[in-house]
């Protein structure tokens, strides 16, 4: 069940932001087949952009496992592949070989660097884009290294969410018009989309291209903190008021150094006074004082420790399925129960049962099967 029940979509086997993307759809309540090479290495319970998904194993370098794919195609909605620009049209399935025999689907497509442009055929992963998007910049202290974090500002953020945003606008075009459409979701795309809010700050004079001088990477009242213990904390009262009730809270209302919270010419000086104060206490004692206030506060956690967080735990944001930590499908839908995830299949586990629902004979079946 869920929002998108009756909603196939085909997956060629890929890495990262295309399972994602995926899952996704997958944990939104669609039928997703996942086209799988027989001797893939990826699988187990630990590969959660899996779960949810139905499972055939299809040599795709067979001209009839190419003609399964098509015929598999042909009773499907939206296609999703991450292969380098080329590679679906060699296999005799790309947009047009597709189109050919299902004219509504929606072909979604999704590269780093994009279908065109001088770097489309070229390797990259996730630290890649997002750097030449411009969406690493700001990841970091002034006179650091920017360090984005892992795989979110461009695989999942810049890449799969915006290609299920495209693939969904797609289909509702497909279905009011009667055609179907390519989504090129390049990941330096989504993530140069993604910058806008900090655009909108840079153009009203907010955010200049030297790093450390803006209220979001470089303001005492926008930073991380270790605490006594080793632990970290965050804070981010931009608006005077929240800022207010900080230095309230922290016996700071009157200390003339704290009155002008927009003067950065004092920003450094004061982030050495709050990482001295912050220092004093462990993080468990300035959660004690802060959480749930209008600070703007949160602890910094471990996916571990965010898991058993009471509220991480009271909007059942994090599973354990099988003894794997997984994030729970997002996002929520009014008069609906938070979907619970689907089970991680094994390879190839679904192969009969996806050919048969395509129409194939048994014996084309057995030649598929037995090749396998």
């Amino acid at each position: 069940m869920g929002i998108l029940r009756g909603l196939r979509v085909v997956e060629f086997e890929g890495l990262g932001p295309g399972p994602f993307c995926g899952m996704l759809l997958a944990d939104l309540g669609a039928d997703v087949i996942v086209i799988e090479r027989p001797d893939g290495a990826v699988g187990g319970p630990g590969a959660i952009f899996r779960r949810g998904k139905r499972s055939i194993a299809l040599d795709l370098k067979r001209p009839a496992a190419r003609e399964a794919a098509l015929r598999i195609c042909a009773n499907a909605e939206a296609l999703i592949e991450g292969l380098r620009p080329g590679v679906m049209e060699r296999l005799g399935l790309g947009p047009d070989d597709v189109r050919a025999v299902n004219p509504k689907i929606v072909y979604g497509r999704l590269t780093g660097w994009g279908q065109t442009g001088p770097l489309a055929a070229a390797a990259g992963h996730d630290l890649n884009y997002a750097s030449l998007a411009g969406a690493a910049w700001y990841a970091g202290r002034a006179g650091e290294a920017p360090v984005p974090p892992p795989t979110l500002a461009g695989d999942v953020a810049g890449g799969a969410l915006y290609l299920a945003v495209g693939i969904l606008a797609g289909l509702l075009r497909a279905r009011e018009t009667g055609e179907g459409s390519v989504v090129d979701a390049a990941i330096v795309d989504g993530a140069a989309h993604m910058m806008n809010l900090l655009l909108s700050l840079r153009a009203a004079g907010g955010l200049p291209d030297e790093r450390g001088r803006s209220m979001v990477d470089g303001a005492h009242f926008y930073d991380v903190y270790q605490c006594k213990d080793g632990g970290w904390i965050s804070i981010g009262p931009l608006e005077p008021k929240f800022y207010a009730l900080l230095l309230e809270k922290l016996g700071l209302s009157g200390d003339p150094d704290f009155a002008n919270q927009y003067d950065a010419a004092k920003w450094p000086a004061l982030k050495a006074r709050l990482r001295d104060l912050f220092a004093s206490r462990t993080r468990g004692e300035w959660t004690a004082l802060l959480e749930g206030t209008d600070v703007c506060f949160a602890p910094v956690l471990s996916p571990g420790e965010a898991a058993e967080h009471p509220h991480m735990r009271a909007r059942d944001a994090y599973r354990i399925v099988g003894g794997v930590l997984q994030g729970a499908p997002a996002p929520r839908f009014d008069g609906a129960p938070a979907p619970e995830p689907g089970p991680v299949p094994a390879r190839g586990a679904h192969t009969t049962d996806i050919l048969r629902e395509a129409g194939l004979a048994e014996d084309e079946i057995r030649v598929l099967t037995d090749a396998s």
